[in-house]
């Protein structure tokens, strides 16, 4: 990537991979990335389990009634949990860190999308947080927030469309 400015402009959802395996070294440049994303007050109440587990990786595609049945093509999905015990930042804290990892994903050549799991249902209105929390043996002090689907690309995507960006929302000095 030549810099910061165009890597936001390629990153892109990507819900389709190639069966290639992440490599040990990137998949832990993204989790690093995840790991020392900025936090309120420094607190880092962010939790995070990797899954390379196919058969696991098909359970969490069912987590919700709909947006995460493509997980299933997915090599690695990383869940990402906060502790709200920990701090009261925890959804910010684990946007932040998610989005780092998205964007360290991007920048390493991988396709990555985020899945919302927080206040999300299966299809017997089951909370999804419930479900992974499950699947994934996590304690009930810990939130979860999303999941990340992980992979080498299995399609191309364009760059984002600068023309459509709303400078509209844009105010200067109030609303």
């Amino acid at each position: 990537m030549k810099d910061f400015s165009e890597l936001i402009s390629v990153r892109r959802s990507h819900r389709k991979f190639t069966e290639e395996a992440v490599s040990e070294d990137d998949l832990r440049l993204i989790v690093r990335a995840g790991l020392i994303a900025p936090s309120s007050k420094g607190l880092h109440a962010c939790e995070f389990v990797v899954v390379r587990d196919g058969k696991t990786i098909g359970q969490l595609s069912r987590c919700k009634a709909q947006g995460a049945d493509f997980v299933v093509g997915a090599p690695v999905v990383i869940a990402v949990m906060g502790l709200p015990e920990v701090s009261d930042a925890w959804i910010e804290d684990g946007s932040v860190a998610a989005t780092m990892m998205l964007l360290q994903a991007e920048d390493l050549g991988l396709g990555a999308c985020w899945v919302q799991v927080r206040e999300r249902l299966d299809e017997e209105g089951r909370n999804a947080e419930d479900n992974v929390r499950r699947l994934l043996g996590i304690p009930s002090e810990a939130r979860v927030l999303c999941l990340i689907a992980l992979g080498h690309k299995g399609m191309e995507r364009k760059p984002q469309n600068e023309e459509r960006l709303r400078w509209d929302k844009v105010h200067e000095e109030q609303w």
